[in-house]
């Protein structure tokens, strides 16, 4: 449970992690692996009878689950699964020709060609190394005190009152060890020190450990990752209580952990995919700028006139999102638009298709009990139940809104019942959904298949994600998604974002914390609102939230008051700057996203993706690369002044041409209209050559590239039509570029220096 101060209000969450026992004065302690002999080898895997210090018998197995990847399980039994497999398979091990098992003098070593197992069977040890013998992880031997006392959880389980409580596993940890990932946690991305709980949560923001979307996966920066497959609330305790150890606590049947190789983060997240998914890549037109209703009353025609204010005032966009009140007020979420002020909602979006705007609905798996769909649903079994058998009535938000049915989606009838809601919508021209909540299960609920809520509440996220993408795919033609909530795997939903922060400076920097974050859990396609959501940002912060915004992978306007940068006339033409340079580097930003799509690693990237070796590339979270070549670092105060730090090697300052050598921090100070933006000295950003008011389905029209510099460089032009190959060689006293494909390049822009061009395409 996360900290609650004393005398400090606090929010009630229906849906609260259900507690683990404590052992009582003098209980005994766990079971912990002491001893173990092997009863099966393969060539690729090991199965091992484990004695434990309570005398229990376990079935322990080790074995190779793809090239550079290693399964550990640890159960009652061989055929033990995880509890949320009774949902949803979240993860798919693979095969490695090479693998090898040898067995030798009490040892047994699995050999998964970059990465390595050695067993000690007696006393019990695991070590894991890469190819040249070098440890990366190993089995914490067990801490204790002066009386004997155990401090940290071994390899092993525990029970209470004569039942698994959980299973568990602790590593050792060197000091200057700095790890990543587990899901959108908002705290230092460094997470030594942290105890995170793989439960969703509504976070109620972007300021506390509490995250919408948990992710069981972490990165190291001794070059490995540990993934755990479970759906129920694993705990991480990351150096937290023992400062030299990891300890993982998993309230399941069993343990079932992946070890898997880098050297680096992004060879770590490639691995990472091939167990889970690929990122669905978002259609070419998610990219451009979303602008959002907000939340409140919204009619048909505010959102025409919306549309029309939109392109007469040249702020490209592309997605225009109506958020709760598209529907009828009190009856949320039953998918039916709200007669009175959308009287023809067919015209309204086919006017707003020949004006060039996709249309997002906002909609959750809550139906409110005062819905007219609410009782149909009820007595069909169509939602989660009590375990008395009625129907949960769970106050989903958190007193502000009637109380609500949870639509189960374990039962198939209820699953095609919420089909047929949103198929209708789908052929009515909407294009895509914001997919809000789904975080609400509540821990003692029962589904239809017999799951408790404990055991469903975090897949429940992909189950929910998972049907909307099905049918958005099956008519629109994409499966890409708009969430909040998710879970291990959740990157083939292609889009989600920050939730609902609140308006501030401090709530930006931690809302950027959790994206970076996010990037290293496997999820490159992330987003948050601009402006912040909660109130109504200064001007001088929805300038700053704006920029950071534009340079995010994905972009949308959005919060509890207008987002409209007409409404903030002051500096309506410093945020309309930043989403034109946006759209200016388009082909750049789309291409960063097909390579994230391709390989897992991040559109928005920690500095550790591209510098593992770097230990100030772990602790630097309130900046990022976005792609291989623009260092962003938005400003988070609002004095303008900020510290940059800037990876090794040269670094452009885009705004003034200058180069600054890197490995060392930078102090920055620039004016409302500027964000920090720096460019690795030599790259080839590829930009649209005129403006425009929306991004499209189609290829991109004439491309310019601006060089940072003069050097042997290359850069990739992904679009729909394939890829352009370009090459940039000194030539004399200037600079030969080759393009070769279908983009169609049409100039070359220098920066910091004056030589000349020759552009060749081949």
């Amino acid at each position: 449970m996360p900290y609650r101060p004393p005398l400090i209000a606090h929010e009630y969450f229906v849906a609260d992690p259900p507690e683990l026992p404590v052992r009582a004065r003098g209980e005994a302690g766990p079971a912990t692996l002491t001893a173990a002999e092997a009863v099966a080898s393969g060539a690729a895997s090991v199965t091992l009878k484990a004695a434990t210090s309570t005398g229990e018998t376990l079935v322990a197995q080790v074995g190779v689950a793809g090239e550079g990847v290693i399964r550990v399980r640890l159960g009652q039994d061989a055929d033990a699964r995880t509890r949320s497999a009774a949902a949803i398979s979240m993860v798919t091990p693979g095969r490695f020709a090479g693998a090898r098992v040898v067995t030798g003098d009490g040892t047994v070593t699995v050999d998964a060609g970059p990465l390595r197992a050695e067993i000690t069977l007696s006393p019990w040890h695991l070590r894991f190394t890469d190819a040249s013998g070098a440890t990366l992880l190993e089995q914490d031997r067990g801490h204790t005190d002066i009386s004997g006392r155990m401090r940290t959880l071994p390899f092993g389980r525990s029970s209470a009152d004569g039942a698994v409580a959980a299973y568990h596993e602790s590593f050792a940890a060197p000091a200057d060890e700095a790890f990543g990932g587990f899901g959108e946690s908002f705290t230092p991305l460094d997470k030594r020190g942290q105890r995170p709980v793989m439960w969703n949560f509504d976070a109620f923001g972007a300021e506390s450990q509490r995250a919408y979307k948990n992710v069981p996966f972490y990165l190291s920066s001794r070059g490995y990752g540990v993934m755990v497959d479970s759906g129920t609330p694993v705990e991480f305790d990351v150096c937290q209580s023992t400062h030299s150890c990891v300890q993982i606590v998993v309230p399941d049947d069993l343990i079932d952990y992946y070890v898997i190789a880098g050297p680096g983060p992004a060879e770590v997240l490639d691995r990472f995919d091939r167990l889970t998914c690929r990122p669905l890549l978002p259609p070419k037109w998610a990219f451009g700028t979303w602008i959002s209703s907000g939340f409140f009353v919204d009619t048909q025609e505010r959102v025409l006139n919306r549309a029309r204010t939109i392109r007469e005032r040249g702020i490209p966009c592309d997605v225009l999102h109506l958020d709760t009140y598209w529907q009828t007020d009190g009856h949320w979420s039953d998918l039916r638009w709200d007669a009175e002020n959308f009287p023809d909602p067919g015209a309204m979006l086919a006017e707003l298709d020949r004006m060039g705007f996709k249309v997002c609905l906002w909609m959750n798996p809550y139906v409110s009990h005062l819905s007219p769909a609410f009782a149909e649903a009820a007595e069909n079994g169509h939602f989660l139940r009590r375990p008395d058998g009625e129907v949960y009535v769970a106050d989903c938000w958190h007193g502000s809104y009637p109380p609500c049915g949870i639509v189960d989606f374990t039962n198939p009838a209820a699953a095609e019942w919420f089909r047929g809601l949103l198929r209708p919508l789908l052929e009515q021209g909407v294009r895509v959904f914001k997919t809000d909540f789904a975080e609400g299960v509540p821990h003692d609920a029962v589904a239809s298949n017999g799951m408790t809520g404990a055991d469903l509440h975090n897949v429940y996220a992909l189950l929910f994600n998972d049907l909307v993408s099905e049918v958005t795919r099956e008519v629109a033609g994409h499966g890409m998604v708009w969430a909040r909530s998710s879970f291990l795997g959740g990157q083939r939903h292609a889009a989600q974002w920050g939730g609902d922060t609140y308006t501030s400076y401090p709530a930006m920097g931690s809302t950027l914390r959790g994206g970076l974050s996010h990037g290293l859990s496997g999820v490159p396609f992330w987003s948050h609102d601009a402006g912040g959501f909660t109130g109504r940002p200064t001007d001088d912060l929805y300038v700053r939230w704006m920029q950071f915004g534009a340079l995010s992978p994905l972009v949308r306007l959005h919060g509890t008051t207008s987002r409209e940068p007409w409404e903030f006339p002051e500096v309506e033409a410093e945020a309309v700057a930043a989403l034109r340079l946006r759209h200016r580097l388009m082909p750049y930003i789309y291409t960063a996203a097909v390579e994230a799509a391709r390989t897992g690693a991040p559109m928005m990237r920690a500095l550790c993706v591209d510098h593992p070796g770097d230990p100030v590339a772990w602790q630097a979270d309130l900046e990022y690369l976005l792609g291989r070549d623009l260092l962003v670092a938005p400003m988070t105060s609002p004095d303008g002044v900020r510290k940059v730090y800037l990876p090794e090697g040269d670094w452009v300052d885009h705004w003034t041409g200058e180069v600054l050598s890197g490995g060392r921090y930078v102090t920055v100070s620039v004016p409302l209209d500027r964000i920090p933006l720096f460019v690795r000295y030599g790259a080839l950003i590829p930009v649209l050559a005129g403006p425009g008011e929306a991004v499209g389905d189609g290829p991109f029209g004439e491309i310019t590239l601006v060089a940072y510099g003069v050097g042997e460089s290359g850069a990739v032009v992904s679009d729909v039509d394939g890829d352009t190959v370009i090459t940039a060689v000194p030539e004399g006293d200037g600079l030969r570029v080759t393009v070769s494909g279908g983009a169609r390049v049409t100039g070359v822009e220098m920066v910091g220096a004056d030589v000349p061009v020759v552009l060749t395409t081949v």
